[in-house]
């Protein structure tokens, strides 16, 4: 269905289709670095844990390498994230630099979100449109725009709660502690604020009378 106020007819792709577009690189650039780490963990602790992931993510950078074809920027940036963990976390000799960097990194991205809310286009919307291919008219829109300044704020706060509970344990408790108690949090934490953002997203394409 079209968007009334638009000069023409807008249609956005189906939910199954977006999920197909974003699926491939959030499994490949976010859950499978953190899987892989687990996973060298459970075999090895935490040397083999670390040594997965900086394996997972290279061999993604190295087998397009191989087969010539372009690395996202989002492998890009998480082969240079883990490089620089790596080596700070061999020069002092402590695992807890390999974490240390991410959980500023949150930070970052928080004060990012914060920041931008009222831009005209949010960093928020870069990295959705991304994952999600939306019409320019549609991420236009005004009903759209306030929705990306709302979800803005609350991944900004999510995000910034995030990091201060990630922080407070990696100083607070043993290594074993602080992955299993703050894993499971950050999970429940991210995915009740990614439930509400769906939601809040259907509830926008609906308003736009836009059926996904």
């Amino acid at each position: 269905m079209a968007v009334l106020t638009a000069p023409h007819a807008v249609v956005m792709p189906r939910m199954s289709a977006i999920l197909r577009h974003a699926a491939p690189r959030v499994l490949e650039s976010m859950i499978m670095p953190v899987a892989s780490f687990y996973l060298g963990l459970i075999v090895a602790g935490i040397p083999g844990g670390i040594a997965a992931m900086v394996l997972w993510v290279y061999g993604g950078a190295g087998w397009r390498l191989v087969k010539r074809s372009d690395v996202p920027g989002s492998v890009l940036l998480a082969a240079l994230m883990v490089t620089v963990r790596l080596v700070l976390a061999v020069v002092f000799h402590d695992p807890k630099w390999f974490f240390l960097i991410p959980t500023l990194g949150i930070f970052c991205a928080s004060a990012t979100f914060l920041c931008t809310t009222r831009a005209r286009r949010p960093m928020l919307q870069r990295v959705a449109a991304d994952l999600v291919p939306m019409p320019d008219e549609v991420q236009r829109h005004p009903l759209m725009r306030r929705f990306f300044a709302r979800q803005s704020l609350l991944w900004g706060g999510a995000q910034l709660l995030n990091g201060t509970f990630t922080l407070w344990m990696l100083f607070h408790e043993a290594m074993g502690v602080f992955l299993v108690v703050r894993t499971a949090g950050v999970a429940l934490l991210l995915g009740g604020v990614a439930l509400g953002s769906v939601l809040d997203f259907r509830r926008t394409l609906g308003a736009l009378q836009l059926r996904p």
